[in-house]
């Protein structure tokens, strides 16, 4: 069995989004992840700080290998987060937590790597269809943002995507979305997904069905939006998540379609999971389904919410292991 040529443990794995990082470890192979703790970003003035803080409250032992997933494009040594204000180099943030290894991905291209391995309790399947052995996976998940990201089949493996698909330009389906999306546009530079299909987004999505309604409503941010549509206290709130079910219906038609993701689309960040049987009854899968000539190819395809408690923590985990083993290959242990 290979095995990396120098010691790769404690492994720390982490979780950042634009609201809050996650954190945990694992001390030895073959141990579980452990620890697992919640950090609001605002608190820290960027993730040096808010590791050394994990670290220090939890008296865990400091690791020699870390990787986490980041809400932001990588690309190259510097980061700076597109939904919140830190930045940082990764260079710098290895040599100041004396890391060994620092990995870190984009934090959709963590959570698609768990995808394998996340146990079928954690999942809720909407709508009918089955997944294809060996085809390409999807993922998209709202929260602070839209993230996008995927598995394509590479011999016996996956290789994880990275993109930035919460960006490509909203589309609308009927006139009612069309005019939401026009009242958007006298506002923005470029419609998105993410600019509707987001925690932000919702709030807008939300100011523009009023607007649209020609009503006058109060300010709300999303997680109000969310709790009066699902206790049927607002018939606004109620239009708004059913438009952004909708909506989110049409991205992950058209990220199947793109990606030919008959191994299934999966449904994750922060929003969805929470809109719980609301989400199962919406138009989202109606609207999945909604393509033209190609409704029965999509009507195959497996669509699923990740109910999974800290999925990007395990995909965080798995890269470590691929990285621990491709060290091992190229020292020849």
């Amino acid at each position: 069995m290979l095995s990396a040529p120098h010691d790769t443990y404690p492994r720390l794995v982490g979780d950042i989004g634009g609201t809050n990082a996650r954190f945990a470890l694992i001390r030895a192979p073959g141990l579980e992840i452990e620890a697992m703790r919640t950090l609001p970003c605002a608190d820290f003035p960027g993730p040096a700080e808010a590791i050394e803080h994990y670290l220090a409250s939890t008296g865990l032992p400091r690791p020699r290998w870390c990787a986490f997933g980041i809400a932001n494009p990588i690309d190259g040594d510097f980061v700076k987060m597109t939904n919140h204000h830190w930045a940082f180099s990764i260079r710098e943030l290895q040599a100041r937590l004396d890391l060994a290894h620092l990995q870190v991905i984009n934090d959709f291209t963590a959570l698609a790597l768990s995808l394998p391995a996340l146990p079928a309790g954690e999942l809720e399947q909407i709508g009918d269809g089955a997944p294809l052995a060996g085809r390409a996976i999807g993922l998209l998940g709202a929260g602070t943002g839209l993230g996008v990201s995927g598995l394509v089949p590479c011999g016996r493996d996956y290789v994880p995507l990275e993109g930035e698909g919460g960006h490509v330009t909203l589309a609308a389906s009927d006139a009612h979305e069309a005019a939401i999306i026009a009242w958007l546009a006298e506002r923005h530079p470029h419609v998105s997904a993410e600019r509707v299909l987001s925690g932000p987004g919702l709030v807008a999505l939300y100011e523009a069905e009023a607007a649209v309604a020609g009503q006058a409503v109060p300010t709300l941010g999303a997680a109000e939006i969310s709790q009066r549509a699902l206790d049927g206290g607002s018939p606004l709130c109620a239009s708004t998540v059913d438009t952004f079910c909708a909506l989110l219906g049409t991205v992950a038609a058209d990220l199947a379609l793109t990606l030919g993701a008959r191994g299934g689309i999966y449904i994750g960040g922060g929003i969805v999971p929470k809109l719980g049987a609301y989400f199962a009854r919406s138009r989202f899968r109606q609207r999945f389904e909604q393509k033209g000539r190609f409704s029965d190819y999509l009507a195959q395809i497996p669509t699923y919410v990740i109910h999974s408690p800290y999925p990007g923590l395990l995909g965080a985990a798995r890269a470590l292991e691929r990285a621990a083993v491709a060290d091992a290959l190229r020292h020849g242990s």
